[in-house]
This record gives C-alpha cells, structure tokens and sequence, in this order.
C-alpha cells in the first residue's frame, strides 16, 4: 500500500464550491478507481484557500498508471481543476506506523 498526498491551493473565495466539488468527485470518481483503498480530505483552517487530500492505493501503479492514465481522471480533474490558483503537488508515502 502506499498513500499519496495531495496539497491543493484553490482560488480565493472558492472555498466552498472546491469542497463541494472534490468531496463529490471523490465519491464518484476517485472511489471507483481500481486499487483504491480509502481517502481523507482535510481543509486548512489556518489557510482557507488550502485543502490536502490523502488517498490510500494497493500500489504506486494503480494510482499513477490505474487511474492517472484512465478516462476517470480526465472527469476527476475537469470537476476539481476549475478552481486551482495553481497545480496541485502530488506526493507517495510508505507508511511506517498507525497510531
């Protein structure tokens, strides 16, 4: 397994339509993909046009050939991309331990 990281910075005064449109887009999209295992998607309170999204994959290819290569990340990016103030940065972790 391995979770990867999203930092999102969305545009001013989008706030609640972007976690309307990712939350969706999560749900019905995201959440279809072969190999996913489960997401959080947390909104910064300190700065409010910032969002982080966490996604559990069975492995790095099933989110960066599975998905990222596959018609549903064309829908996934054309529902949450409107409101990008820039690209999000996408990173892949091992977890070492839960608590």
């Amino acid at each position: 397994m391995i979770i990867e990281i999203a930092d999102f910075k969305i545009l001013p005064d989008s706030r609640e339509q972007f976690a309307t449109a990712i939350t969706h887009a999560a749900a019905h999209v995201l959440a279809k993909a072969d190999g996913y295992r489960g997401h959080r998607i947390l909104a910064c309170r300190e700065s409010p046009g910032r969002f982080v999204l966490t996604v559990e994959w069975d492995s790095l290819q099933a989110h960066t050939v599975g998905f990222r290569q596959s018609p549903a990340f064309a829908e996934w990016r054309a529902l949450i991309g409107p409101y990008f103030a820039e690209p999000p940065h996408v990173e892949h972790f091992d977890l070492l331990a839960d608590g």
